[in-house]
């Protein structure tokens, strides 16, 4: 089984591309699960076949350890590891080719948090793939774009794994919003110049200086265009993860889809 962490910041649009990635596999015969490692989501699109919310409980944490919504979600954090045995070993005893991994709302609870590494590894670490969701209404900016590149390349370090940087909610953007975005993405000069325009401010200045080490070390990279309102770029992820683990190969006995 195959890991696939989805991870944006809040409002990115994870809950909704895993529900449009899993019906996308479905439809093309490949067998995934959902697991949902928000405890605080009032409501999720799809049907979880592991729910952490049957383990670990917000509103009995706040009760608990007095504690108001924030501080709740942060402990909840932690006791996803600390309930992993029970959780765990079911996820494990499911088999599937992919396993869709919905990661909590604010990103933070997930990326920065020991605990979400301990996951990591509990899983499988050699069987784990990281999708990260760009907000297109920050990476329509050039500075916004640059603090996008920085939570991906973030991301990828704390965890030390294959990424990919999807665009997502892409049709929110219009066809020239959009082109100015993957040209970006695929260019740095372009990026560059795009920052160093006639009324270049303070801001400018320090993504410029962002964004060359994000070059020195290598994160920078392409963004890749989803919707999940319209089942775009479903295939490009599907890729992506099976370049990695297979070599471009299919798993089980689905058809290739070229």
């Amino acid at each position: 089984m195959h890991y696939i962490y989805f991870i944006g910041t809040a409002g990115s649009g994870k809950s909704s591309l895993v529900q449009a990635f899993q019906e996308w596999l479905d439809n093309n015969g490949i067998n995934s699960i959902v697991v949902n490692l928000d405890p605080g989501a009032d409501f999720i699109p799809y049907q979880a076949d592991v729910d952490i919310r049957d383990w670990v409980h917000l509103d009995e944490i706040m009760r608990d350890y007095s504690l108001g919504p924030n501080g709740a979600q942060i402990v909840a954090s932690d006791l996803m590891a600390v309930n992993a045995k029970e959780w765990i070993p079911v996820v494990k005893g499911m088999e599937t080719d992919y396993c869709l991994i919905d990661t909590p709302g604010q990103m933070e609870l997930f990326t920065f948090r020991q605990s979400s590494t301990a996951l990591i590894d509990e899983l499988g670490r050699e069987d784990s793939f990281l999708v990260f969701l760009s907000d297109p209404t920050l990476a329509k900016s050039p500075n916004g774009f640059v603090s996008d590149l920085m939570l991906c390349g973030i991301t990828q370090f704390r965890f030390s794994l294959p990424i990919l940087n999807l665009l997502s909610k892409s049709d929110l953007l219009n066809e020239e919003e959009m082109e100015e975005v993957l040209t970006w993405s695929r260019d740095s000069y372009a990026l560059y110049n795009a920052l160093t325009g006639p009324d270049m401010s303070s801001q400018a200045v320090i993504s410029i200086e962002y964004l060359k080490a994000m070059e020195s070390v290598g994160m920078y990279r392409e963004l890749t265009p989803v919707s999940a309102m319209e089942g775009t770029g479903m295939e490009d992820i599907y890729n992506a993860v099976q370049q990695y683990f297979e070599g471009g190969e299919d798993v089980g006995s689905r058809p290739s889809l070229e």
